[in-house]
Formats: C-alpha cells, structure tokens, sequence
C-alpha cells in the first residue's frame, strides 16, 4: 500500500462494492456492519477505503478506470441474459434499463465525451 499514492481507485468489486451491500443491508433490516478501512483496487494495490469512488469523475487511476469500465460493460451483459431467461425475476424492460445504465457508467469510466 503506497501511502504517497495521490490516486483515486475503484474497488476490485466495483458493480458489487462492499459499501452497496452495506447500504443495502442498512435499509433492508437497520443493520450496519463496519467498512473495511483498506480495500483491494482495480489495479491491484491495496489503498484506503477513503481512496476509492464508485463515480467516474472522481477516479484518476487509469488502471482503475480501464478495470470500472471492463466490470460495468460484462455486468450490462449479464444482467441482458438474466432478463431474457424464462421465468426470471426481471423482466426485459428492467434488465435493458439497468443495462443501459451501466453501459452509461462504462462510458464514464472509459474518458470520452457521450
């Protein structure tokens, strides 16, 4: 872990950050559990959780932003299959509109203007 790093990192599990599962689990059943004062990043360092940002326009580690845009384009994906399998709990609608928003969130990460 560089201490002197001035970069701001995506986490590793950037679509499924430690911090959603902890928002979600707060407004689901009032509970609240500690985050984890170092996470493992996009580029492989180890940094402080306060170093990271789920928000492409606060993440400087191109690394980082290469890795954020990778996971939020295989997720976009993903979620597009589980929208299209019978008896799934999302429909199609649902799933191209969370696809959607994460193809928007890849383009965010990926520096060009939309």
């Amino acid at each position: 872990m560089g201490e002197d790093d001035p970069h701001i990192h995506v986490e590793v599990k950037v679509v499924r950050g430690e911090a959603a599962v902890r928002n979600m689990l707060a407004a689901t059943f009032g509970l609240a559990g500690d985050l984890p004062s170092v996470v493992a990043t996009g580029c492989g360092l180890r940094v402080p959780y306060a170093m990271t940002s789920p928000r492409p326009d606060h993440v400087t580690c191109l690394p980082c932003r290469e890795h954020a845009r990778s996971e939020h384009l295989r997720f976009a994906d993903e979620i597009e299959r589980l929208g299209r399998l019978p008896g799934s709990s999302v429909t199609p609608a649902e799933a191209r509109q969370v696809a959607a928003r994460h193809r928007a969130l890849a383009e965010g990460f990926s520096g060009r203007e939309g």
